[in-house]
C-alpha cells in the first residue's frame, strides 16, 4: 500500500502538470470507488487548479471552489498525459485539462477514493481527526511522548496510529524503529522521552530519505514517470525476516503485530 513518501512522491510527480491549468471537465468512468465518487467535482468545470497540496495519504486538487481530494488506496496511481492516450484497464478517472493534458486516476483494487471538499466547507470528515504531519515542526518529542503516557498498546501499533501523527506506515515504522533501537513489542507508555526524541528524528530521517528516493516498490507503487520507487534498496529490517542485521549480523525477527508484519533485530533493540 502506497505510505506518505509515496502519496508525496505522486504530488510532486503530478504538481507540474496540474498548477495553473484549467480543468476543462472531469470524467467519471466509474462512479465507485472505495466511496460513491461525489458529483460535487464536476463544479470544478473552468476553473484553475490553484494548488496540489497533500494531507496525510489525501491529495488534494485545489481551485476556487473547493478541492478534488484523491487517496490511492491498496493499488492506485496518477498519470498526467495526453488525453488522447488509449484508456487501460481500471483507469476510473480524468481531470481533462483545456491544454490537451489530463490527470488519469487507475486503481485496480478500486480500494482508492476520490471525495470532495468545498472552499466554504469544514474539513472532511477523514480529515479533521489527523495528527500532525511527521515532516513538521508541529511534530515535536513533546507531542510524541505526551501522547503516549499511559499507552498499553506496542510504540509500534502507537507510531502508525494516524491520531497521534500521520503517515508512519509499517515499513517506515519498523524502519525508524531499528534506527531507534526501540523493540517494536515495548508499551508505548514504557518509552522513556529520551528514547522518543531519538525516534522522532528518525522518523523525520526515514520519511525524508524515502520520499528522496521516489518512495518504496516493493509490488504495486511506481512513481508518475512509471520508474519504480528506490528506498527499498536502503530497508535494513523490512522483509528480511531470517537475514542477518546490518548492524550486528543477528537474523533479523518477524511477527505479526497488530495485524502487520514486522521485523526487527533483537538484539539491538530494547
Amino acid at each position: 500500500m502506497p505510505e506518505l513518501p509515496e502519496v508525496e512522491v505522486s504530488r510532486q510527480g503530478i504538481e507540474p502538470g496540474l498548477v495553473g491549468q484549467t480543468i476543462e471537465s472531469i470524467q467519471i468512468r466509474t462512479p465507485k470507488l472505495r466511496w460513491p465518487v461525489p458529483t460535487e467535482i464536476l463544479s470544478t468545470h473552468g476553473h484553475v487548479i490553484r494548488s496540489v497540496t497533500r494531507r496525510a495519504k489525501y491529495l488534494f486538487i485545489n481551485t476556487d471552489v473547493g478541492s478534488v481530494i484523491l487517496h490511492l488506496g491498496m493499488t492506485g496511481y496518477l498519470r498526467v498525459f495526453s488525453q488522447n492516450t488509449p484508456l487501460k484497464k481500471h483507469d476510473h478517472l480524468d481531470i481533462n485539462l483545456t491544454n490537451g493534458q489530463c490527470l488519469r486516476f487507475n486503481d485496480a483494487r478500486k480500494f482508492g477514493a476520490c471525495l470532495w471538499q468545498g472552499v466554504d466547507d469544514e474539513p472532511h470528515v477523514l480529515i479533521s481527526a489527523l495528527g500532525p504531519e511527521p515532516l513538521t515542526d508541529d511534530f515535536t518529542i513533546d507531542h510524541l511522548y505526551t501522547r503516549a503516557q499511559g499507552r498499553t498498546c506496542t510504540v509500534k501499533q502507537f507510531i502508525m496510529d494516524n491520531k497521534h501523527v500521520v503517515g508512519v506506515g509499517n515499513i517506515y515504522a519498523n524502519e525508524a524503529l531499528f534506527l531507534a533501537k526501540i523493540a517494536p513489542k515495548r508499551a508505548a507508555g514504557k518509552v522513556s522521552k529520551a528514547r522518543y526524541a531519538t525516534l522522532t528524528g528518525y522518523i523525520k530521517e526515514v520519511l525524508a530519505a524515502a520520499i528522496a528516493q521516489g518512495g518504496t516498490t516493493l509490488k504495486d507503487f511506481s512513481q508518475v514517470d512509471g520508474n519504480p520507487g528506490y528506498f527499498r534498496l536502503h530497508l535494513n529490517v523490512y522483509g528480511r525476516s531470517g537475514e542477518p542485521c546490518r548492524r550486528c549480523h543477528t537474523p533479523i525477527k518477524s511477527q505479526m503485530i497488530g495485524q502487520r508484519n514486522t521485523f526487527w533485530c533483537p538484539s539491538c533493540q530494547r
